[in-house]
């Protein structure tokens, strides 16, 4: 048997020094941030209490410029000012679906290119985060798998987004103001461009910040990390973070996950159940979610579902199943599974005593849905309409 590749990958880091000289606090941990400002200036002795003052400033109630920050004396501002930037990712272009789905391209560090997606609903709204310009899964039913892995991105970068969505729904709060529980962006999946767990330091650092209490506040439970199976990675994904996690599954036999999810000719399903059911954090009331795409003809049948159950079951992890209509995009290999037999997958998996929601597709008509993600500038900034008609797709 041939060795595991390692899990860390050879890409390029960004420093935190940004080209005019000055340095960015977004994405420094709180023990960063205290070091870097010792570094340049800030009396130790002062330096605990300053790092909460400047985090309360970014992360609670988002402000970018030093000079707003008005419990710090005005000559430290100004010093402040001269060595440090509050920067976090540009939105290039914003397109807003017929559904209310907003899907952002955002222009980070070395003019790369990435997407973020932002899902209103009745009880939540939901940002899908980027933790990868490109992807290196090269699943073969996912459009932003067919787009090659560019860098990491850092963790100012992850937790930008975060704050690049408030910005736009303008929810930072106003100092002062009575507070408001209802949140516009109340949960985080890191579900878009990229393998998180091949990005975790960053990642962890972007996700410590979200749930920080003096900032902005995400409890751990309002977070989920969805990876395709980097099995060593899983239970300090537990430890370290805390969040919930996803698992894109998506096939019920090694022979149709090697070609769908190529990631388990590595760790198998076997291997990847056995990591799930030992998860630090996994009770029936923080499950795993499995996601499991429907290909018609692929994955879909009877069989499959009750294999599914099969291998839940024995390996006894409290689980609820979100079946994923494909989102078909322009040159795709795979056609939807017909709304009848979603429907029947589905009710196996009911009537086996496990929840079985159908995701209802969102962002369809701005390629914003699950799997239609691709940064690349030629196909980002067009809807699936321009796309398909310069493909020559006829419907």
């Amino acid at each position: 048997m041939s060795p595991k590749a390692p899990i860390t990958q050879d890409v390029l880091t960004i420093p935190r020094k940004l080209p005019e000289g000055k340095i960015n606090l977004v994405g420094l941990t709180r023990d960063q941030l205290r070091d870097v400002l010792i570094e340049n200036g800030t009396p130790e002795k002062q330096a605990k209490m300053r790092t909460g003052q400047i985090w309360q400033w970014i992360y609670q109630w988002g402000v970018r410029d030093f000079a707003e920050m008005t419990n710090l004396a005005k000559a430290y501002r100004a010093q402040l000012a001269e060595t440090f930037v509050i920067e976090i990712p540009e939105v290039v272009t914003r397109q807003v679906s017929e559904d209310g789905t907003r899907k952002y391209l955002c222009r980070i560090a070395g003019g790369h290119e990435v997407e973020v997606v932002y899902i209103p609903e009745e009880d939540r709204g939901t940002l899908c985060i980027s933790s990868q310009v490109g992807c290196t899964l090269t699943c073969s039913f996912c459009h932003t798998g067919t787009q090659k892995l560019v860098r990491n991105l850092t963790a100012a970068e992850i937790v930008g987004q975060v704050m690049m969505a408030r910005d736009d729904l303008e929810e930072w709060p106003v100092p002062g103001a009575p507070k408001d529980e209802t949140r516009l962006l109340s949960n985080i999946v890191l579900m878009g461009m990229g393998e998180p767990l091949y990005n975790f330091e960053n990642v962890r650092d972007a996700m410590k910040i979200a749930m920080d209490p003096e900032g902005i506040s995400l409890s751990r439970r309002r977070i989920t990390l969805s990876t395709s199976g980097v099995v060593p990675e899983i239970a300090r994904t537990a430890e370290e973070i805390g969040c919930l996690l996803a698992i894109s599954f998506h096939a019920t036999t090694n022979e149709t996950r090697d070609v769908l999810v190529p990631i388990n000719k590595r760790w198998n399903i076997e291997e990847l159940l056995q990591a799930l059911a030992s998860y630090p954090k996994v009770s029936n009331s923080e499950r795993i979610t499995f996601e499991y795409v429907m290909l018609d003809g692929v994955n879909d049948s009877d069989e499959d579902a009750h294999r599914l159950i099969d291998h839940i079951k024995r390996h006894n992890i409290p689980a609820k199943i979100n079946l994923i209509p494909f989102n078909e995009w322009p040159g795709a290999p795979y056609k939807r599974s017909s709304n009848n037999r979603i429907r029947a997958f589905a009710n196996i998996i009911y009537q086996a005593g496990y929840a079985s929601p159908i995701r209802k597709t969102r962002g369809e008509d701005i390629m914003a849905a699950c799997g239609q993600l691709k940064s690349a500038t030629e196909r980002a900034r067009k809807s699936r309409k321009q796309i398909e008609a310069e493909a020559g797709v006829q419907n």
